[in-house]
C-alpha cells in the first residue's frame, strides 16, 4: 500500500487531474495571459462564484470546437483583482467596455 501511493500520485500529476497551470497574471498591470506555447491539452473554467458547482461563465480549451464560435476577442482583456479562497477574482473586459467578474480556480494560473 505505502509503495502504490507514490505511484498513485505521480499518475495524477504526470496526467494533469490535479492542476493545469494554463496562464499567468502579470504582477504590474494585472493582467492575464495564457501561454501561446502549452504542449498539453487543456480545459479550464471560469465560475459566476468562487465554486465550481456555480454557473460556468467563460471556458479556456485548447481543443477548437470547445471555443469555435468565440473567436472574437480583439481588444479583450481579463484582469486579475484578488485572490478568493481557492479561486481567483477576475475580471472581463470586453472592447465595447462591458465589464463582468467571474472566478478561476487558483490551481490554473500564476501570479
Amino acid at each position: 500500500m505505502i509503495k502504490t501511493l507514490p505511484l498513485i500520485l505521480l499518475m495524477f500529476f504526470a496526467s494533469g487531474a490535479i492542476a493545469q497551470v494554463i496562464g499567468r497574471v502579470d504582477k504590474r498591470t494585472k493582467e492575464f495571459y495564457i501561454h501561446t506555447d502549452l504542449a498539453m491539452p487543456y480545459r479550464v473554467f471560469g465560475y459566476q462564484l468562487a465554486s465550481a458547482q456555480s454557473r460556468k461563465m467563460i471556458c479556456f480549451s485548447s481543443r477548437a470546437q470547445d471555443v469555435a464560435s468565440n473567436s472574437s476577442n480583439m481588444g479583450d482583456k481579463i484582469v486579475y483583482l484578488g485572490r478568493y479562497g481557492t479561486f481567483g477574482k477576475m475580471k472581463y473586459i470586453s472592447r465595447k467596455g462591458k465589464k463582468t467578474i467571474f472566478y478561476l480556480p487558483k490551481s490554473s494560473f500564476r501570479v
